[in-house]
């Protein structure tokens, strides 16, 4: 595989508003570790192999549990994760297939009765920008291995 498009590299400035948009997530009041099981499961959905190695290193980095990282593509039938988790999560699966049902006014009841307005706004913000970089990665065909969480820092 080889990758067609280094993007950040011959247009910067089309990734500056997508930099601005993980800044106001990464600021926001949401755990780095929750950002990071967001990320990981979206990216999942897609099948964006770039981004489930990145988000992968970083949650480990911001202290998730092998464990937690092996069940997360079965979340559902896993004990591993809090209600907040949970809701987060199905916000997450809802969010990114959004075009097989919409979202219900149940599960946003649901979903809001763990964070915030402001929260809530960060959360579907986070879900917005993963399935953005999603489709690049995938579309331009990122290499999975060679991300360094400490290089991105």
């Amino acid at each position: 595989m080889e990758q067609r498009i280094d993007y950040k590299k011959i247009a910067p400035k089309s990734v500056k508003g997508m930099y601005e948009l993980e800044k106001y997530v990464a600021d926001s009041e949401l755990k780095d570790s929750l950002i990071q099981l967001v990320k990981l499961r979206a990216s999942q959905i897609n099948g964006c192999a770039y981004c489930i190695d990145m988000h992968t290193k970083d949650a480990r980095q911001a202290g998730e549990t092998e464990q937690r990282l092996y069940a997360l593509s079965a979340w559902e039938e896993s004990p591993f994760y809090t209600e907040k988790e949970r809701a987060a999560l199905q916000w997450t699966e809802v969010l990114t297939r959004i075009s097989e049902n919409g979202v219900s006014d149940e599960l946003y009841e649901s979903v809001r009765k763990h964070f915030t307005e402001v929260d809530l706004t960060a959360l579907t913000m986070a879900i917005i920008s993963i399935n953005s970089w999603n489709r690049l990665a995938i579309g331009f065909r990122n290499i999975p291995g060679s991300y360094k969480p400490e290089l991105a820092k």
